[in-house]
């Protein structure tokens, strides 16, 4: 079972694509020397992810621990607000598996006879004929 570690960096006062080119390699590396089987890099609008998969938790805990990433993560372009790491696949993760499809909808239902109420009309009235008798009438 495999541990995933995510990185997303926003954009700041530079490009996030140009902190991926300057850090993109090293963190790659280390990750690798660290037990890391797979990563994938995401360039959204707004920055870029970086998705790493590690055999375990051990060494996706090592890796984040290292000078080399800590280093890294210190030079984002807004590493107080553009800088999101965590454990996990990022947010645009698919499940792994396919959805089940939906059962189609049902030919020929019944409708059924949604209940209306009863109203009154008073538009017909003349002005100042006010007769209980009318004014009560109940609905069925």
């Amino acid at each position: 079972m495999s541990a995933w570690l995510t990185i997303e960096v926003q954009h700041g006062g530079l490009s996030a694509e140009g902190w991926r080119r300057a850090h993109g390699e090293r963190l790659i590396e280390a990750a690798v020397t660290n037990g890391a089987s797979e990563w994938v890099w995401h360039s959204p609008s707004w920055g870029v992810i970086l998705e790493l998969a590690f055999r375990d938790e051990e060494s996706r805990d090592a890796f984040r621990g290292l000078p080399a990433v800590t280093a890294a993560l210190d030079a984002t372009p807004d590493p107080v607000l553009g800088l999101y790491v965590y454990p996990g696949r990022g947010g645009g993760a698919t499940a792994g598996v396919p959805r089940r499809p939906r059962p189609a909808p049902a030919v020929g239902e019944a409708e059924v006879d949604e209940p209306h109420d009863e109203f009154l009309d008073l538009t017909d009235q003349p002005a100042g004929d006010d007769q209980p008798s009318q004014l009560a009438t109940s609905s069925k």
